[in-house]
């Protein structure tokens, strides 16, 4: 008697996303990561959907990247607080991604940005197979590596170059450019989701603010009212000259 079988899943011992842990039971250390994540994925949507027409593309926010099989598995596994994938698509098999797991997909993600809740050292850690700075450079290898600190109102960026990872330095913005994306990478101080903070936000290339969805309606309804208003002081001139327009 023979029974089928998906070589793809039954003939390797290494498990997929649906058969890893998606969390490692640990609370968000920061409230602020939440608001900033949607922040950054909220602006950013449509520069990809421009690049990814064919929405062949994945975010993961606190997601884990599966690097290594270990006991338990979840050790085997860095959560960035931001990534962003190219050329991958959003479901696997119709179900959304509980983790993103390398040996399954092999392409690294283009960005990881990490939001720094105590004195940065977790992030910046270089010790072999333990430390994030390291597994980021010498397994998962973004392409480029973020470092943000709300407390410093500052964001390190990384590019990986040879192998390893060089600190950028900032444009005459401020800014760093995340060239493959068009876009640049910095500091906006302002007020999003009730609190005013130095908030990590994009740029495109010539210094413009990419805007979430809320700013961009705010701002049509505000280029809509001047133009009301301006329609309004036509109509007021014309009658002071005895004109009454056809409305």
């Amino acid at each position: 008697m023979t029974s089928a079988i998906n070589p793809a899943t039954d003939l390797t011992p290494f498990p997929d996303h649906t058969q890893l842990p998606e969390s490692d039971c640990s609370f968000v250390k920061n409230w602020q990561e939440h608001p900033q994540s949607i922040l950054l994925t909220d602006s950013i949507q449509p520069v990809l959907k421009q690049l990814h027409p064919d929405g062949q593309y994945c975010i993961g926010q606190d997601l884990g990247i599966y690097w290594r099989l270990t006991d338990p598995p979840e050790k085997g596994a860095e959560a960035p607080d931001w990534f962003y994938v190219g050329n991958v698509p959003s479901l696997l098999d119709g179900q959304t991604r509980r983790s993103y797991v390398l040996w399954r997909e092999f392409i690294a993600p283009l960005i990881a940005l990490e939001f720094v809740s105590g004195d940065g050292s977790e992030e910046r850690d270089k010790t072999p197979w333990k430390g994030k700075f390291w597994i980021y450079e010498q397994v998962i290898h973004p392409a480029f590596y973020g470092i943000y600190e709300v407390n410093q109102a500052s964001v390190e960026v990384y590019e990986l170059i040879g192998g390893r990872y060089q600190l950028l330095s900032a444009n005459e913005r401020g800014h760093y450019p995340i060239t493959p994306l068009g876009i640049e990478l910095g500091i906006w101080e302002g007020e999003y989701q009730n609190a005013e903070l130095p908030w990590l936000r994009w740029w495109d290339l010539q210094g413009n603010l990419l805007l979430t969805g809320e700013e961009r309606a705010e701002q049509e309804h505000q280029r809509a009212e001047q133009e009301r208003q301006r329609n309004d002081r036509l109509i007021a001139q014309l009658r002071a000259l005895g004109v009454e327009p056809e409305i």
